[in-house]
């Protein structure tokens, strides 16, 4: 049997590491922990065998063991019960001293964490942040499923580079060049072309970035997604507002007990999202002393100041930052058509940080050739993904979240590493 609800009165056998062990007078307390909770062992001295008096004496902390006995109802105790043991057994015993200190009493620095992982996952508030990320993919799961969205798995190796870029990390495809894939974007299309109308995707990608900041990492979890037979790059925003209006409502209730190791509360958000075009952008952040450069992106201080001046003018940690400038989209972008020097693109911000950019395609194949041409790009190296556009193709759009951020955000935590099972970056390729 688990850590978990028992019955005072009854025999049980429960399973765990040994989290703590104090003695007080005569009783020697032992906190048993797994993934479920934790259950103290009150061992009496005068009254418990001698084998288990002996036993714990000599039980490291973090040992796995086996305690068997009976459940006395005791308030004091975590959960309202403890057991009585009648004997104790070491399954695994731990070695002393620890790596780290698994309780988080001590404060231990987050690259020595990553270095002894497996123990760090140990801790309450780290296992937590997983569990929270394990349910955020199972509510997005749930939500494109009820949308009638089709889940694909696409190659993660692929002949060419899918942004156009050299951020990628080639590898040896047997005795041919070959990369790891950035973004699964050109097979979501694929799929709109072959007919399937709506998609979505959930898995890892890679961005050869030399960054050394709290949110970019080499690997993460992309959260893709592909639409059909669209108005416009709208119809994108309104499925991923509600996606993560859903996805919110899901963690604020099933994850109150992680929540509350957190000391976090979530905040649903109301609908619709705020919705900024990148001009109105750069007017906000200019009357808030920043200075900006038009034309360009938002730099990580821009996103961090329109988040805080958006949730002070409404009162919402989500914003649409919309009609991006050419200058800064992709060639599959499309561009609006009553001014060609924007584009029907847009990120979603989340507390400051953009989680999401998505975007309608250029789906007109002739266009789409000169936009490849006008980025600097050769058609000819894109000839596999060109090739969905000259049998058509309808009017099509979507974008991408990733995983890590939204968990990042959502916890308020300070490095997205904390959101990563094991993290890549360009310091660390281990464990």
């Amino acid at each position: 049997m688990r850590v978990g609800s028992f019955e005072p009165g009854k025999t049980v056998a429960i399973y765990g590491h040994l989290e703590e062990s104090r003695d007080l007078g005569g009783l020697k307390f032992l906190i048993i922990r797994d993934i479920k909770g934790r259950l103290q062992v009150v061992v009496n001295k005068a009254k418990s065998p001698k084998e288990v008096i002996k036993i714990v004496d000599d039980i490291t902390r973090e040992s796995v063991v086996k305690v068997v006995g009976t459940v006395k109802e005791d308030k004091r105790a975590p959960g309202g019960v403890e057991i009585e043991p009648t004997s104790i057994e070491v399954i695994s015993k731990a070695e002393t001293p620890l790596p780290i200190d698994v309780s988080g009493k001590t404060e231990t620095n987050l690259d020595l964490r990553l270095d002894w992982r497996f123990l760090d996952l140990r801790r309450p508030e780290t296992a937590a942040i997983f569990k929270i990320q394990s349910k955020v993919g199972r509510a997005v799961r749930d939500f494109f499923d009820e949308k009638g969205f089709y889940e694909i798995h696409t190659s993660k190796i692929v002949s060419q580079a899918t942004e156009g870029g050299a951020n990628v990390f080639p590898i040896i495809y047997f005795k041919k060049p070959a990369y790891l894939a950035q973004s699964p974007q050109f097979y979501k299309q694929m799929m709109i072309a072959a007919g399937f109308e709506k998609v979505w995707e959930i898995g890892p990608v890679f961005r050869a970035e030399p960054h050394h900041t709290p949110r970019h990492i080499c690997e993460y979890i992309s959260i893709d997604l592909e639409m059909g037979y669209i108005n416009d790059h709208q119809d994108v925003m309104n499925v991923i507002e509600e996606l993560m209006t859903y996805v919110l409502q899901r963690i604020s209730k099933e994850a109150a007990e992680e929540l509350n190791i957190l000391e976090k509360e979530i905040r649903v958000p109301s609908r619709p999202f705020p919705r900024v075009t990148m001009k109105e952008a750069y007017e906000i952040l200019e009357q808030r002393g920043l200075h900006v450069e038009r034309g360009k992106d938002l730099d990580a201080t821009g996103e961090r100041e329109l988040g805080k001046a958006i949730l002070e003018r409404f009162g919402h940690e989500f914003v649409f930052l919309t009609e991006f400038p050419w200058s800064v989209a992709q060639f599959y972008h499309m561009r609006k058509s009553d001014d060609p020097n924007y584009t029907n693109r847009a990120d979603l911000i989340y507390k400051g940080m953009e989680i999401c950019t998505l975007a309608q395609r250029e789906h007109r194949y002739e266009i789409l050739r000169s936009q490849i041409k006008e980025k600097g790009l050769n058609p000819e190296d894109f000839k596999f993904y060109l090739d969905f556009f000259r049998f058509g193709v309808p009017p099509h759009g979507g974008g991408a979240l990733g995983l890590e951020r939204i968990v990042m955000q959502m916890l308020d935590l300070k490095n997205i590493r904390e959101a990563v099972l094991l993290p890549r970056t360009p310091e660390r390729l281990t464990p």
